[in-house]
């Protein structure tokens, strides 16, 4: 009787949760129902910790989506918050965007000016224990969770580096504002650096851009657009900060299981820079919406791409809430892939990720060498200028950019193609 009430439990959270009409009422559906029940009941019974049914519960849906691919997970009530933080451009923790991988967590990059970065933490570094818990075995949202903490909070993480033995790095949680958009003149030319995709992105572009005209009295050559070892963010945001530098076509297509839910976004009229020369920097920690940007922009031979190739996660996550239930109105949810999405040209660059026009290898940038996975290495993954001219860090353009092979380059090509141009008047 026990057995059949958690089986009909079951049954009714999961019609609920995903809002089904219907449910195909085969024998092979009730069997694997029933095989549930069977394993709920031992695990709750006889595992060697006493767990409850919401935990246990949770890691079944956690553990349903992540075997799907990579993307999807489960978000409990605090990770539901911290999510709506995080894309506001504010939040706690570290400062890097990870996944799962063959049962340790891999950094796919980690996010500017953040605990992590200043930590010396690498896209491509493998976290295989955390304080004294190994990662081996737990979920990606277990490690997540062992991650989160207060602001002064330090944490110990054991990271494996190709060629390198383990070792340990320490680092202190902290509040992160993100500053989504930062930018410089460099050689009168306008260098814009995009960190994230968050909800300040587009504002921050317009702003900077329009700093840029004021500051160099709108004589600029052209501009770059930095979006290396960015992991992406909103959907919205990268078609928004695509159309700032497009004055007509699309930009970017989605795709879901029903070929008729598919969605093209297109670009709407003026160019805000004014079609001028424009080179976007990528490399293999570009992902998701970042290497949105940079397809459009290449389709269209609006810029020209410089560096390496890019992340190649060519899928959309949508975010879907849900309640407990009518009395409780604490606010779970998951995020679900539910698409793919295409370049103006019809391309998915999903695991294959997008190649530069020009491929440049990478010397120091911002004093790290980096070094990528991508995302068809992933587990399951779907077929202001200063008068001594130097940066914020105090470094001397001129040696910034002997480290920086490729922003070095995009210097050059945006000063030969403004030769050019000015030859043809």
């Amino acid at each position: 009787m026990k057995k059949k009430l958690l089986i009909i439990l079951f049954f009714v959270f999961f019609v609920n949760s995903f809002n089904l009409t219907a449910v195909a009422k085969t024998k092979e559906t009730y069997e694997y129902l029933d095989l549930f029940g069977q394993i709920f009941d031992r695990v709750r019974e006889e595992y060697v910790d006493e767990v409850t049914d919401e935990e246990l519960i949770e890691k079944a849906i956690d553990g349903m989506l992540t075997g799907l691919d990579p993307h999807s997970g489960y978000m409990n009530e605090e990770v539901w918050k911290e999510m709506q933080m995080d894309t506001s451009g504010k939040f706690g923790g570290l400062g890097i965007e990870i996944t799962m991988e063959e049962g340790f967590v891999k950094v796919i990059s980690p996010i500017e000016d953040t605990p992590a970065y200043e930590a010396g933490i690498l896209a491509g570094d493998l976290i295989i224990q955390i304080d004294e818990t190994p990662v081996f075995g737990l979920t990606l949202s277990e490690a997540v969770d062992l991650m989160r903490g207060k602001k002064g909070d330090p944490i110990n993480i054991t990271i494996v580096r190709e060629g390198m033995d383990p070792f340990e790095v320490k680092i202190i949680r902290d509040i992160i504002k993100i500053q989504s958009v930062k930018y410089e003149i460099i050689d009168n030319i306008g260098y814009l650096r995009i960190t994230s995709f968050t909800e300040q992105t587009e504002s921050g572009l317009i702003k900077s851009i329009d700093a840029i005209k004021k500051e160099s009295n709108n004589k600029q050559l052209g501009f770059i657009l930095d979006v290396r070892s960015n992991p992406g963010g909103l959907l919205s945001q990268s078609i928004k900060v695509s159309d700032i530098f497009l004055d007509r076509g699309e930009i970017v297509s989605t795709r879901s299981r029903d070929d008729k839910d598919m969605k093209r976004y297109r670009a709407k009229k003026g160019d805000l820079i004014d079609n001028q020369p424009l080179v976007v920097l990528i490399n293999g920690g570009s992902a998701s919406a970042s290497e949105i940007v940079a397809g459009a922009l290449q389709d269209h031979k609006r810029a020209i791409l410089v560096g390496t190739k890019s992340f190649g996660k060519g899928s959309v996550q949508t975010i879907i809430p849900f309640k407990k239930s009518n009395m409780n109105k604490t606010t779970t949810g998951i995020r679900l892939t539910t698409a793919r999405y295409y370049t103006p040209s019809g391309k998915s660059i999903q695991a294959k990720g997008i190649e530069p026009d020009i491929i440049i290898e990478q010397g120091t940038f911002t004093s790290q060498d980096y070094q990528y996975l991508s995302e068809s290495d992933l587990k399951d993954s779907l077929d202001n200028d200063n008068d001594n001219n130097e940066n914020s860090t105090g470094e001397k353009e001129e040696d910034r950019l002997q480290k920086d092979y490729q922003l070095s380059r995009a210097i050059d090509l945006i000063k030969g193609i403004s030769f050019y141009n000015e030859t043809l008047k």
